[in-house]
């Protein structure tokens, strides 16, 4: 194999192949012993059909075949022994050939442009770390004791109050009539809650034990018996019991009830569960300087093809007149997006950085940790979509590279109280919304672009994929408390 290759404007050349006759009668001479077992034909034994019989009942097909075959293995040698990474897919012209011939072709290639990824290894970012007051901690807990009273007896005359547990039984009727499933015992509700129907609790207020009441509320959207839906029902209810809730004590029995050891181990678990609310996104804060910081990194020259590539993405599901009003914006946006790319991948390459199955398996775990209740069509959703599967692969991908860049990088370490934490993502959060904000009108898109997406394609077919997620204030209440 001769390759010839020819430089031409920019990123663009041209790689002429020649393959010889000899080469190519090889290749025939090998196809034609492949299928000589499997051909029968009329007076030659299995295996035994000369190869002229063959050539002039199979030339053509196998011909075919083997063209396929040389220029497959051919150009990507080619590409590989000149170090030629492709942007996009190759175009390739035949010039010569046909059976008994030689093969020539020229294949033009848009090459991934180098890049400079000497400077990642020194990128300056800040590091966020938070200081937990104990104050913090135990308004924390003395939140979760809120929402989680104990509830003691009253006195038999005690009319019921907003935050009181009722207990009751009830008969209800539609225009005079019973329904199925219209009766409940010993049922409970919390007043204020409005958890039961609407209105239901309000008309409880004031009733004391042994009371007698009837409660009037509409029936829901979503009740079983379709033909009573939105009708209104009369309700009989009879009051078991008023109980007030009690101011929790929080000791060691408390913090064993949600699962600690003690006290003080609860508060550790309280402090830690504050601190991981905020790591999350303050981790991503120092991404996102990464990431700006990689932006001012000087590429050459983006490859046009994959600019336009990247606008079509922009551009999906936008009305024509829209897509080309905005299409110099969307350019400049494109080119920022696959330049970062590129330098990730490079720096991935370079690194050596895989992503394992078992990786990916955690990533889709973790997927079906964020949809409870729905892990059956999320599962359905990644075995029916490979691609979806190929998209957490480049998110795995992408985390993994970031992680090694900050830690080859100079972080500027900086502890922070909660209140300042709180600032500062407020401040992120804003800007992103400030910034979304002004692309999405300039851009015709009502969906915010809360994620920010590179797909580079090289050669082998590797993809990185570069996400932006947006910073989000951290929550300020906790449900439970989980050990880690």
């Amino acid at each position: 194999m001769k390759v010839t290759v020819e430089n031409k404007k920019g990123l663009n050349k041209d790689l002429k192949i020649l393959i010889d006759k000899e080469t190519m009668s090889s290749y025939m001479d090998e196809k034609y012993e492949e299928i000589k077992g499997t051909i029968n034909l009329k007076g030659f034994r299995p295996g035994k059909v000369p190869k002229e019989v063959l050539k002039r009942q199979f030339g053509k097909a196998v011909f075919g075949e083997v063209l396929d075959k040389v220029l497959k293995d051919t150009s990507t040698k080619a590409l590989e022994e000149n170090k030629i990474k492709p942007a996009g897919q190759p175009k390739l012209d035949l010039k010569t050939y046909g059976e008994d011939k030689e093969l020539e072709y020229v294949l033009s290639v848009t090459e991934l442009p180098k890049v400079d990824i000497k400077s990642l290894e020194n990128i300056k970012f800040d590091q966020y770390s938070v200081k937990i007051d104990e104050s913090e901690t135990e308004k924390r807990i003395k939140e979760i004791a809120k929402n989680q009273p104990n509830f003691k007896d009253t006195k038999p005359e005690t009319k019921a109050k907003e935050g009181d547990l009722i207990t009751l039984d009830y008969k209800a009727t539609v225009d005079g009539k019973e329904f199925k499933g219209n009766e409940g015992k010993n049922t409970q509700l919390t007043l204020g809650k409005d958890l039961f129907l609407k209105g239901f609790d309000k008309q409880l207020i004031g009733a004391k034990k042994d009371d007698e009441k009837i409660v009037e509320a509409i029936l829901p959207e979503n009740f079983p018996e379709k033909d009573l839906v939105n009708k209104k029902a009369k309700f009989n209810c009879k009051i078991l019991s008023v109980k007030q809730p009690e101011e929790v004590k929080i000791d060691d029995n408390f913090a064993k009830n949600l699962g600690a050891k003690d006290l003080k181990d609860l508060k550790n678990l309280i402090s830690r569960q504050i601190n991981d609310e905020f790591k999350n996104s303050l981790d991503q804060l120092s991404k996102n300087q990464i990431l700006k910081e990689i932006e001012k990194i000087k590429v050459e020259e983006v490859p046009e093809n994959l600019i336009e590539e990247e606008v079509k993405i922009l551009s999906q599901g936008m009305p024509e007149e829209e897509a080309k009003k905005n299409k110099k914006s969307f350019q400049e946006k494109a080119k920022t997006r696959i330049k970062t790319g590129l330098i990730l991948n490079e720096f991935g390459e370079k690194n050596q950085i895989k992503v394992s199955e078992v990786e990916i398996q955690n990533e889709v775990q973790k997927q079906l940790r964020m949809m409870p209740g729905q892990e059956k069509m999320v599962m359905d959703f990644y075995q029916k979509n490979p691609s979806a599967v190929a998209s957490l692969r480049g998110t795995v991908y992408e985390e993994k590279i970031l992680n090694l860049i900050k830690e080859k990088g100079k972080a500027n370490k900086k502890e922070i109280s909660k209140s300042e934490a709180e600032k500062i993502l407020k401040e992120a959060h804003q800007h992103d919304h400030d910034h979304n904000h002004n692309h999405d009108h300039d851009h015709g898109d009502e969906k915010k672009d809360t994620k920010k997406k590179t797909d580079v394609k090289t050669a082998k077919e590797k993809k990185s994929s570069t996400k932006t997620a947006k910073s989000k204030p951290a929550p300020k209440k906790a449900k439970k408390v989980s050990k880690k």
